[in-house]
């Protein structure tokens, strides 16, 4: 669940490119372009609102594309990305549709970008409505098969995560899959000063990786990471 069109590929670009290389299947909704508030160089340029839309949705498609992703656009407009009860009835439509066994989307606080935790809050609605068969979507009240069980929800990392209080209980290893990610940020000239960024940001969180995995894990010298947030409880049978 991103709330732009950026947004999915800097965050969790490694976490969607790791799975589809599995051979999973990987969905991402856009709930708008980013078009406002996200594409400075083109309302630089003199471009209309159209144009600039249609310029970040290829992008977006070109570098959900490159992730081996599904991707579908709410084009719900941004700065600000308003919650209602249409939107949220939209993301329902979605879980049950794709029925999704991990969900990953923007923290619930950002002080710098209102639509990131506007998105988190209706992100984490839905996936509680789409459980229940009372909750209908356009209507039609869900069979059994389509309501959705209870998807792990992560939250990525936020561009400041120190003011963002962006506590990271989970690291990911995305070194096989970040030259893929890297592709996908490429797709994305509109925000190229975020390609070196979210270059840097994956080393050290690899250099994390390594010092929380213990000295028999193999892991390469050059380990690149993704940092993420668990919302809701680990279930396990085991403590590991």
């Amino acid at each position: 669940m991103s709330a732009h069109a950026g947004d999915f590929v800097w965050r969790a670009g490694g976490a969607i490119a790791a799975a589809t290389m599995r051979g999973e299947r990987a969905v991402i909704a856009c709930l708008s372009y980013g078009e406002r508030g996200e594409s400075a160089s083109q309302w630089l340029q003199g471009k209309p609102l159209d144009e600039i839309k249609k310029i970040r949705r290829d992008e977006a498609e070109a570098a959900a594309a490159e992730l081996g992703a599904d991707i579908e656009f709410l084009d719900l407009g941004d700065y600000p990305l308003l919650e209602s009860p249409e939107a949220v009835e939209r993301l329902v439509d979605v879980y049950r549709r794709v029925q999704p066994t991990v969900v990953l989307t923007h923290p619930l606080l950002d002080p710098y970008n209102g639509d990131h935790p506007a998105a988190a809050r209706m992100a984490i609605q839905a996936r509680i409505l789409g459980q229940a068969i009372g909750v209908a979507v356009d209507g039609e009240y869900p069979s059994v098969e389509d309501i959705i069980g209870a998807p792990p929800l992560f939250f990525f990392e936020p561009h400041q995560p120190e003011q963002s209080d962006f506590k990271p209980n989970v690291l990911l290893d995305i070194t096989d899959a970040f030259p893929l990610k890297r592709k996908a940020m490429e797709c994305l000239p509109a925000q190229k000063h975020m390609w070196d960024y979210y270059t840097s940001l994956a080393i050290r969180r690899g250099v994390q990786i390594k010092r929380n995995a213990g000295p028999n894990l193999g892991l390469p010298h050059e380990t690149l990471g993704e940092a993420y947030m668990r919302y809701y409880p680990e279930v396990t049978a085991v403590l590991a």
